[in-house]
């Protein structure tokens, strides 16, 4: 019997590509340009290469129930875990390990985000083998850390212990010092040169136990609701005991809860082509398809001139999009949407902002 599990985890939404992003289409379930198949697709593909098909849960959203199902028609029924509300990750994990731990009480664990590029996938599976291995021997939580390449405040950073570490033990698992959530640019510059942090991928590995020890140790106000999940799951009274659970539990995510308090957490450095995609400014960066002026053009049909360092997605067939004098902006046409804003992050998330009032419901 293979102990190895995966969950992936796929209950997000986020505005951050508002208007293709929407709340009936999270950006997991988005096809971008430049990117083969959707991030869910991807990840659950890429998972299969380290982890038995049938030993891959998938937990998202009931409301997103038939979208997971469309892009991922071979997942098997029961590897599909639905929560009634979204609740950030630490109780997404703790339904997803208890389930586990039903089946598999020996069970070692690796757990993605949905919408994560992963460039090199030999490299990947090497080094996910490896962490497989050292954390079914050790009681630890393994976080996987991304070496920095630029002081980038869209990213949550991991400061290790010890101090700067030597060329002959950069690839070795160390113990964690401290997690920072996305700080400013002035900081991440800090951070990047001292040598001693880490992009936070959002990928961990663990032995299910130990997990179930610590969310129980650290997050009671989440396990509490969770009570009787040995005898509840697979019986017929599982969906009013998960329902029950899920309207009262906090929204809690697993570094706030667990990994920033427990004592148990360590770092697995990684390099294999980590990219979080996750605003047009990282998008800009990722994709290499860019014309002379360092457009982004994803439109066949395009007359731009003075412009450079834009975004420009168009999903309309056969509207030519014409720009001129257009500096870090981001251009989306949708059938329902145009949207112009500048590309900058915050300036882009002042701007959606608004979409939220009252009146723009049918667009969100």
């Amino acid at each position: 019997m293979c102990h190895k599990y995966c969950i992936i985890m796929a209950g997000g939404f986020s505005t951050h590509f508002w208007p293709i992003a929407r709340e009936d289409k999270p950006k997991q379930f988005l096809d971008f340009p430049g990117i083969e198949g959707t991030f869910i697709q991807n990840t659950y593909r890429r998972c299969q290469k380290v982890v038995p098909k049938e030993n891959v849960i998938v937990i998202g959203c009931q409301k997103n129930e038939e979208l997971i199902k469309e892009q991922l028609p071979d997942l098997p029924e029961n590897n599909l875990l639905l929560e009634p509300y979204s609740r950030h990750t630490a109780p997404c994990i703790a339904y997803a390990t208890y389930v586990i731990l039903k089946r598999d009480p020996a069970a070692v664990v690796l757990v993605t985000p949905s919408d994560l590029v992963i460039q090199d996938e030999d490299v990947f599976i090497t080094k996910i083998t490896r962490s497989f291995n050292y954390v079914g021997e050790h009681d630890v939580l393994l976080t996987l850390g991304v070496p920095p390449s630029r002081p980038d405040p869209s990213f949550g950073y991991i400061q290790i212990a010890g101090g700067k570490r030597s060329e002959e033990e950069k690839d070795l698992p160390i113990k964690v010092k401290t997690f920072t959530e996305k700080p400013d640019i002035e900081i991440a510059k800090v951070f990047c040169s001292s040598g001693e942090f880490y992009w936070n991928s959002g990928m961990f590995l663990w032995q299910a136990e130990v997990i179930r020890e610590e969310l129980e140790k650290y997050t009671p106000e989440i396990t509490r609701l969770f009570e009787g999940w040995e005898v509840a799951l697979g019986s017929p009274a599982e969906q009013i005991w998960l329902e029950r659970a899920y309207t009262d539990c906090p929204n809690i995510s697993i570094d706030y809860g667990i990994m920033e308090k427990t004592d148990r957490a360590w770092l697995c450095p990684v390099n294999f082509g980590w990219c979080d995609i996750d605003t047009w400014e990282t998008m800009y960066d990722f994709l290499p398809q860019k014309d002379k002026e360092n457009n982004l053009c994803c439109t066949e049909d395009r007359y731009v001139k003075g412009a450079k360092d834009n975004v420009v997605i168009s999903f309309k067939k056969d509207k030519l999009i014409c720009i001129n004098g257009l500096e870090d902006f981001v251009i989306i046409d949708t059938d329902d949407v145009l949207m112009i804003c500048p590309k900058d992050e915050k300036k882009y998330r002042d701007f959606i902002a608004g979409i939220g009032m009252p009146g723009y419901e049918k667009f969100r």
